[in-house]
């Protein structure tokens, strides 16, 4: 696997998120989101936050996000657990989340 294959170092390796086609049409970039305080089971939670933009790309217009897809004891762990989701795993998420997406209002 080369280093730009995982979310983790396609931004190391690009100084940028990576960004992906949804089945819906629409552009989007996938970033770490990491809770800042503590869960009630003492652990941090990291998720996947996909930022929707707008057909020009220079506007967002809205995003969708995972589920926990990590706990650690500390917010720097999470992320790094995170951060090694190849790119192939982040567009499949995504392309879960836009369809369980359809029909919802977006507020």
């Amino acid at each position: 696997m080369t280093s730009d294959e995982t979310l983790g170092g396609y931004v190391e390796a690009h100084a940028c998120p990576p960004a992906f086609l949804g089945p819906d049409g629409i552009s989007y970039s996938a970033e770490v989101y990491v809770d800042e305080d503590v869960q009630q089971d003492g652990r941090f939670g990291a998720a996947i936050l996909f930022v929707r933009w707008s057909a020009k790309g220079s506007q967002l217009e809205g995003h969708l996000e995972t589920e926990y897809l990590a706990h650690a004891d500390t917010p720097e762990a999470a992320r790094c657990t995170v951060d090694r989701l190849t790119l192939f795993d982040l567009k499949g998420h995504l392309d879960r989340l836009v369809e369980e997406s359809k029909g919802r209002p977006d507020w």
